[in-house]
Formats: structure tokens, C-alpha cells, sequence
């Protein structure tokens, strides 16, 4: 992304997607990965979008949706939960950054999901901050069984919903910005095998969500 204009919240969603389709079909252009870009950047950092995700290593952005240097304000914490610093961090690409869009990355195969699965269950509940991580992912566990969506994808795509809709709860400055038509937060669902990003929600843009499959 060039630094010389602030895209749209929808320029920047279709930017994103325009980088994964390239991932998905074998032909990157890898952008921005060079010395030139390095030096571009170094006084100052405009990135187009907040990438909110799982830290699963098989997750990284960058390489996901065919970006570079520069291009994306990365946040990622284990299923991807938020507390005040993960907040902290995504307001500060909105409102200092001047970021456009923010997305909620989540995928199939999460553990953290698996995990809460599990405790739901009555299964372990892990030891250690990993149980927090655990009992921040249980509500949308319990939700979606909750309205009959017992499958994994089901269940993942509750997950980043609400997410999403918490960051907009939990965030004026966030929502402030939503509501102005400043910047949108949409909500992704990463396949392991494909590489698709699938539309799960969409806040501020208008794009039509496909049903979970």
C-alpha cells in the first residue's frame, strides 16, 4: 500500500482479499519485501489495515494475504481473545495509524477452540494462563450450542463474530469510528488446507457473508 492516501474501509477489504486470492492461486507478488520498501518505511509506518488473529504459526498475515513491509498493524493473541492491551493495541492502529479496517482472523483447527470444546464437555481445563485463555473462548462455545450450531465451523464462525462484535462493544473509539463510515471490522475465517479467507461478519462495509459450509 502506498503511503500517500488513506484508502476507504472497502479499498482496504478488497486490497486484503485481492492478497489472498494471489496466496490462494500460487502467484504472490510478495510486495514490499524489498530495501527499497525498507527505507521508505523507516521514518514512518501507514499500514492499510489491523490484523486481529490467532497465533497459530500456520497464521502469518503477511505471507497469508500477500502483503509486505509496512502493509498490516498485526495483533495476535491464542484464539484470538482480547483483554486491554489487545484493545490498546487495535485503537492505537485506528485512531493514531489511521487504519481503515480492522479483521478478526480466526481458522479451523484452532486449539483454543478445541480446548473450550472440551471444558464445555466437561473435559480438562488447562493449568496456567491457558485456562484463561480457555474460559475467554467458552462463551462462544456455549452460544453457538446454545442456537443448534454444534459443528467446528459453526462454532469458529460464533467465535469471530463475537468477537468482533466485542471489539465494537468494549472500544468508543473503535465504534466512534465505525459509525462515522471511518473504518469497518469484518470478521475472516482461515481454511488450514486451501488457504481461503472466508467472510464470517461484516461491520461498516456492506459484503455479502456466504453460510458457513
Amino acid at each position: 500500500m502506498t503511503d500517500t492516501k488513506t484508502p476507504t474501509p472497502r479499498d482496504a477489504f478488497e486490497l486484503l482479499l485481492a492478497g489472498n486470492q494471489r496466496f490462494l492461486a500460487g502467484t504472490p507478488e510478495h510486495p514490499h519485501q524489498d530495501a527499497t520498501r525498507r527505507a521508505q518505511i523507516a521514518p514512518a509506518q501507514k499500514p492499510f489495515a489491523v490484523l486481529f488473529g490467532c497465533s497459530d504459526s500456520r497464521l502469518a498475515a503477511e505471507i497469508i494475504f500477500d502483503q509486505g513491509l509496512g502493509d498490516l498493524f498485526v495483533v495476535r493473541t491464542a484464539g484470538h481473545v482480547g483483554g486491554a492491551e489487545t484493545l490498546g493495541s487495535i485503537e492505537y492502529g485506528v485512531s493514531v495509524l489511521d487504519c481503515p479496517l480492522v479483521v478478526v482472523l480466526g481458522h479451523d483447527s484452532c486449539g483454543a477452540i478445541a480446548a473450550a470444546c472440551a471444558a464445555a464437555d466437561g473435559g480438562h481445563v488447562p493449568a496456567g494462563f491457558v485456562r484463561d485463555v480457555v474460559e475467554r473462548v467458552t462463551p462462544s462455545v456455549l452460544a453457538a450450542r446454545a442456537a443448534g450450531r454444534h459443528q467446528p465451523e459453526e462454532i469458529l464462525a460464533e467465535h469471530i463474530e463475537r468477537t468482533v462484535d466485542l471489539l465494537l462493544e468494549r472500544s468508543r473509539v473503535l465504534a466512534d469510528r465505525v459509525a462515522a463510515g471511518q473504518a469497518a471490522v469484518v470478521g475472516l475465517s482461515y481454511r488450514l488446507a486451501d488457504g481461503s479467507a472466508q467472510l464470517v461478519a461484516t461491520r461498516g462495509i456492506d459484503a455479502a457473508v456466504p453460510a458457513v459450509s
